[in-house]
């Protein structure tokens, strides 16, 4: 038998105060599942900059367009999922930060950043049609994903 998956569902304001608590929110869910004060400030970067592109790109910093965000505590990993009410992207329009004509830019970085620090991450089109961003980090106690 499985252990029961624990989650949590928010509605926050599309303004940028909701990328603190946010953050503050998701911090406090790794620590109690005993991430490591290093895997803690990667997580807590990832969901800021999840959180600013949701809230600055989805949302148009409108309070009233929302940004939903689910926490999931799995057996074996933390799972987050932050889905703004905008027109949605793709990861293919996104420009590389680490290419030469990039490097002065800040677009990208974000995303850069999120895939560096987690591990997994994905960009989908969420029902409603916006971005829905996943962030995934294995559980310290987890076997690590090619242990048979």
């Amino acid at each position: 038998m499985t252990a029961p998956k624990k989650r949590i569902d928010v509605k926050l304001e599309g303004n940028l105060e909701s990328v603190e608590l946010a953050e503050e929110l998701v911090l406090r869910i790794a620590v109690a599942a005993g991430f490591d004060d290093e895997n803690c400030h990667r997580i807590g970067m990832s969901i800021r900059e999840g959180m600013i592109n949701a809230v600055q790109y989805g949302s148009r910093l409108m309070r009233d367009k929302p940004v939903r965000m689910s926490v999931t505590l799995l057996v074996d990993r933390l799972e987050i999922h932050v889905t703004d009410s905008g027109r949605g992207f793709s990861l293919a329009d996104v420009p590389n930060p680490l290419s030469e004509e990039n490097l002065l830019k800040s677009s990208g970085r974000g995303i850069f950043l999120m895939k560096a620090f987690m591990d997994e991450f994905d960009v989908r089109r969420s029902r409603e049609g916006g971005a829905e961003i996943v962030l995934m980090k294995r559980l310290p106690t987890a076997p690590p994903a090619d242990a048979p």
